[in-house]
C-alpha cells in the first residue's frame, strides 16, 4: 500500500489550511493509500543550525544530527510515496514551523557537490498548499510567484519532482469580524468569497492527493 505524508504547518489543526489536507488525505484514501497528517505546531522541534554534519564526508548523507520530535517524521518522509506541504502565508512568506521543516528535509539531502544534485533515495511526488488572506491581484502585485518559486524550485531539485501548487486565495480568518481589529477586510466579500470558490478548492485538494499516489 501506498503512502502519503501531509504536512501541516499551520498552528491550527482544524482550520483552512487543514481542512484542504484532510480533502487532499481523502482522496489518497479513495486511491488506496495510507494517509498521515502531521501537525508541525504540535511537535517540539526548530529549523536547521548549520552544524553541516550532513556535509561531511565521513557521515551518512541525507541524515540530520539534530534529535527532537521532527526526526522521526524526516525518516517517515524518506520512506512514504509522496508528501503534501500545506502552509498559511504569514508576512509574504510560509509559516515560520514550515520553513523550518523544510530547511531541515532540504538541507540534509543536498550535499555542495555539482554532480550529485541531490542524496534523496528516490524521486517523490509532491504539492504545496498555500493558504492566504491576499487574493489574486494582490498575488500577482507582491511578485508571489518568483518568491515561492525558489521553495518549490528546491522540492524539483531535491525530490525530483516538480511539485504540484494549489493557492487558497483571499481565506476567512475569523467567524465574527467585528470581534478583532481587521478595518482592512470587508467580512462580507471574504464570506462571499468563500462560499464561491472553497468548495472547489477543496475538491482540487482531494484531486491532488489522488493524484499523487496514483501517478
Amino acid at each position: 500500500m501506498k503512502k502519503i505524508i501531509l504536512v501541516n504547518g499551520s498552528p491550527r489543526k482544524n482550520g483552512n489550511t487543514a481542512e484542504l489536507l484532510k480533502n487532499a488525505a481523502k482522496g489518497a484514501q479513495d486511491a488506496g493509500a495510507d494517509a498521515a497528517i502531521i501537525n508541525l505546531y504540535a511537535l517540539n522541534f526548530k529549523g536547521c543550525t548549520s552544524c553541516f554534519y550532513c556535509k561531511m564526508k565521513s557521515k551518512p548523507h541525507g541524515t540530520c544530527a539534530m534529535k527532537d520530535d521532527l526526526s522521526p517524521v524526516l525518516e517517515a518522509v524518506k520512506a512514504a510515496d509522496a508528501i503534501i506541504m500545506g502552509a498559511p502565508i504569514y508576512f509574504m512568506n510560509i509559516s515560520a514551523g514550515m520553513v523550518a521543516f523544510i530547511e531541515r528535509l532540504f538541507f540534509s539531502n543536498y550535499i555542495y557537490s555539482a554532480e550529485i544534485p541531490t542524496v534523496f533515495p528516490k524521486k517523490l511526488p509532491s504539492a504545496f498548499f498555500y493558504t492566504m488572506n491576499m487574493t489574486e491581484s494582490h498575488w500577482d502585485q507582491f511578485s508571489m510567484a518568483q518568491r515561492f518559486g525558489m521553495y518549490e524550485g528546491f522540492t524539483e531539485r531535491i525530490l525530483g519532482v516538480k511539485p504540484k501548487i494549489l493557492h487558497a486565495f483571499n481565506t476567512v480568518q475569523f467567524k465574527d469580524y467585528s470581534k478583532y481589529e481587521s478595518s482592512i477586510f470587508n467580512a462580507e466579500e471574504k464570506f462571499a468569497y468563500r462560499e464561491k470558490n472553497w468548495a472547489a478548492q477543496c475538491e482540487d485538494a482531494y484531486k491532488i492527493g489522488r493524484e499523487l499516489v496514483s501517478d
